[in-house]
């Protein structure tokens, strides 16, 4: 492969990089090694296909790719520690899945559990190392979009540790760079100014932007109305869908942001072009080959809102349809016994 699609592959959909420069040269002499970590916290969304399409994408361009299951995080961030063991192994299960949907060889993908590299003993002296050189006030900064337990009135001091831990991983995990939303740009930013204060050199940051939710800004695992979780069945699908925020002529909103970041991407692969169903007396089907396709019809209102759902919806369910094993149903049921 050569370099020019090489970097077209690995910067492709992303919003930001921190490093180019120095993501270019790496590139040109080796195969980079990324990290993507995850906290086993909420039930897994379909907002997981779009990491999931980057990793892809890494994978692709011949890069070792570590995917870090953070239980000691999510413990930090308030899951239970007795269900730690049982989340990992769900939401480990649930990535495979996803990335076996997307027809991904994952030959040069590794999967760490945060716990066996962060108990040993470098790692905590390293920890206290940072800790003394770390301000509470920009600990706070670091964590105030992407950690629960730093937001809000009642700040616990989990929420403090968790950027410090972040960072380290990053060293821990010998990468050459991490991957993550755009919510997650406080937490590099620090992890890039601080490594080489305790003699570490910085990461290349590779940043996602964020995605709308069905309803409101922001798709949130712990919001169930602005999400579309993995073992929902296809008649909750299609009532999510259709409940969704969507005003004729505006393409603004979740159901285009599913359509652009996940829907026409996946399509764009497997060189498919997407169908939306309409009746004859209403035109009849549409074909679209490109996302700027579809949402100059929507701005010019050519297509309605309704007919949009009702094949995003379709979509959604036919690649739900491959992750709905009845091994990814059981360990749901022992992750969250509550539900």
């Amino acid at each position: 492969m050569k370099l020019e699609e090489k970097f077209e592959l690995i910067t492709r959909n992303l919003q930001e990089i921190i490093g180019e420069k120095e993501l270019k040269e790496k590139i040109s002499k080796k195969d980079i090694s990324i990290y993507w970590g995850t906290m086993p916290t909420g039930s897994i969304s379909i907002a997981y296909f779009f990491p999931m399409l980057k990793i892809a994408d890494f994978l692709k361009a011949g890069c070792n790719v570590k995917i870090l299951i953070a239980d000691l995080h999510a413990a930090l961030d308030s899951v239970p520690w007795d269900l730690l063991e049982k989340r990992s192994a769900y939401y480990t299960e649930a990535i495979k899945l996803i990335l076996k949907s997307l027809d991904v060889n994952i030959k040069n993908l590794e999967f760490v559990k945060g716990s066996d590299i962060q108990l040993n003993k470098d790692y905590f002296h390293d920890l206290l190392k940072l800790s003394t050189i770390t301000s509470i006030k920009d600990s706070i900064k670091a964590a105030s979009e992407g950690v629960k337990s730093a937001q809000g009135e009642n700040i616990k001091l989990s929420g403090l540790i968790y950027p410090l831990m972040q960072a380290l991983d990053e060293e821990y995990l010998k990468v050459d760079a991490q991957f993550g939303g755009l919510d997650q740009r406080k937490l590099m930013v620090y992890a890039r100014e601080n490594l080489p204060k305790i003699n570490y050199n910085s990461k290349i940051e590779l940043m996602t932007p964020m995605i709308r939710g069905l309803i409101g800004e922001k798709m949130s695992s712990s919001i169930e109305s602005t999400k579309i979780d993995l073992l929902d069945n296809e008649n909750k699908v299609i009532k999510k869908i259709n409940s969704a925020e969507f005003t004729e002529g505006n393409p603004n909103n979740g159901v285009m942001s599913l359509l652009k970041y996940l829907i026409f991407p996946m399509k764009k692969d497997k060189k498919e072009k997407l169908i939306i169903t309409r009746q004859k007396k209403f035109g009849g089907d549409i074909l679209y080959k490109t996302y700027a396709e579809l949402e100059k019809d929507v701005i010019e209102k050519k297509v309605h809102p309704l007919d949009i759902k009702n094949s995003v919806a379709k979509e959604i369910n036919k690649s739900l349809e491959k992750i709905q094993t009845a091994k990814l149903k059981k360990l749901y049921s022992e992750a969250y016994p509550e539900k």
